[in-house]
């Protein structure tokens, strides 16, 4: 997971460039996965080189101080602190995109490893895509995910995803807001 955050420009660029960056990373890949464990949404593929995140949210469970006390920890361990404002300002405009009190799925990281891409019998993002379509159909819930890196952009909308919303990321980049209906495939 630590090596894939490495790939991603949202962390990239949140994570403090110090001697300690390998270090952020992990901790920042810990984090993640134990907040979708917590939550019950952790996916991993059969071969173990694909991994997502998929929360099922709109019901506002989460505590106000936990978030505090969440986001200091981050601050402290992954962005440093004139980072860290300036991810939770991004993360505004990037959650304000989803429905507030509407229950839906939201894909919050979704990662291949460079051996499981572009391999025919692999298939891994594929066998990925499968699982969550299924989970959306089951539980009749959208999809809700984003994107700045244009060949994943154009994998989810092969998928089925349509973009909703294009905005011009602080960074200069374009980030994609999508979502996929299980009522319209």
């Amino acid at each position: 997971m630590s090596a894939l955050l490495q790939e991603v420009p949202s962390s990239m660029e949140i994570i403090k460039d110090d001697k300690h960056k390998d270090k952020r990373f992990r901790f920042l890949a810990e984090h993640m996965i134990n907040k979708a464990l917590e939550r019950d949404a952790l996916m991993v593929s059969e071969d173990y080189l694909g991994i997502a995140i998929l929360f099922e949210e709109g019901d506002n469970k989460t505590s106000f101080w936990n978030e505090i006390v969440t986001d200091i920890k981050l601050a402290l361990n992954v962005t440093g602190i004139s980072k860290g404002l300036k991810a939770l300002k991004t993360q505004g405009y990037v959650k304000s995109q989803r429905p507030k009190n509407e229950k839906h799925l939201y894909c919050w990281f979704w990662g291949i490893m460079p051996e499981g891409r572009d391999v025919d019998d692999k298939r891994t993002a594929y066998r990925m895509k499968d699982q969550m379509m299924d989970k959306s159909k089951k539980t009749g819930l959208p999809i809700y995910a984003e994107t700045r890196i244009k060949r994943v952009y154009i994998a989810y909308r092969r998928y089925g995803f349509e973009c909703f919303n294009e905005w011009q990321h602080p960074s200069g980049d374009t980030m994609y807001f999508m979502k996929y209906d299980p009522d319209k495939s």
